[in-house]
């Protein structure tokens, strides 16, 4: 089957306001284009809860999903084939059992969730919200936690290329990790969301949030981490605001 090409005025009404996008050079918007065409062909889109999820709201998911891979490629995303996205924040129902043996039911409402073996869930109204520089983005969220499981359980530890030393990685990663705890601790507030100190998958997927929403942010409060992500993802978002 014969992959549908995004038509021209559903590209440019959707791109038009994604402030994410702001800075791409022509042939990164390019390869941007066709990755996103291939992600819509590859993956299946359903929509819960009578949700209207129609070629615009797609587009929209698709060509953010697509923004983390730009230079990495639709390889990273195998392994998985549905977003399930409803229309607003869903209530997974978990049972965990403590150290003592004690059972509690978890039924927190969630904006994303990414399984490891499974699909990538979204709310509608977070994803509506994303993109706008701001530093949040339900979309990258997700896919990092997506990229954090291609070796394994989310652990912020992703499968890295030859040129990334590990203990380079781990040390950059922990020393902000440590910080971000240290300043809660502190009851300081910090200027990244303070989600990133829960675990080291959420921070690899928080700090990937702000890589692409808030370069500058990231790169004011922990260089060293905007540095690996910049290395990993092979993109320099930074340079796209100058």
């Amino acid at each position: 089957m014969r992959r549908a090409a995004i038509a021209q005025p559903l590209w440019d009404r959707v791109t038009a306001d994604l402030f994410i996008l702001k800075g791409l050079t022509d042939a990164e918007r390019q390869r941007l284009r066709r990755l996103t065409t291939r992600f819509l062909y590859h993956k299946k889109f359903d929509p819960v809860q009578d949700l209207e999820l129609g070629p615009e709201r797609r587009l929209f998911i698709a060509v953010q999903a697509c923004l983390p891979i730009l230079n990495l490629g639709l390889r990273w995303y195998r392994g998985w084939t549905t977003m399930i996205v409803y229309p607003g924040d869903f209530v997974p129902r978990r049972e965990e059992v403590d150290e003592a043996g004690v059972v509690h039911l978890h039924a927190d409402p969630l904006s994303g969730e990414a399984w490891r073996r499974g699909p990538v869930v979204l709310s509608w109204s977070g994803v509506a919200v994303s993109g706008r520089r701001d530093g949040y983005n339900v979309i990258i969220h997700e896919l990092a936690h997506k990229l954090d499981m291609r070796n394994g359980d989310a652990n912020g530890h992703p499968p890295l290329p030859r040129h990334i030393p590990t203990r380079e990685w781990r040390s950059a990663f922990v020393a902000a990790f440590d910080d971000m705890n240290q300043r809660l601790d502190a009851g300081e507030e910090p200027a990244i969301d303070p989600y990133a100190a829960n675990s080291p998958a959420e921070c690899f997927a928080v700090f990937s949030e702000y890589f692409f929403e808030q370069p500058q942010l990231l790169f004011a409060e922990y260089p060293r981490v905007y540095g690996q992500l910049a290395a990993f993802y092979r993109q320099a978002p930074l340079q796209r605001l100058a």
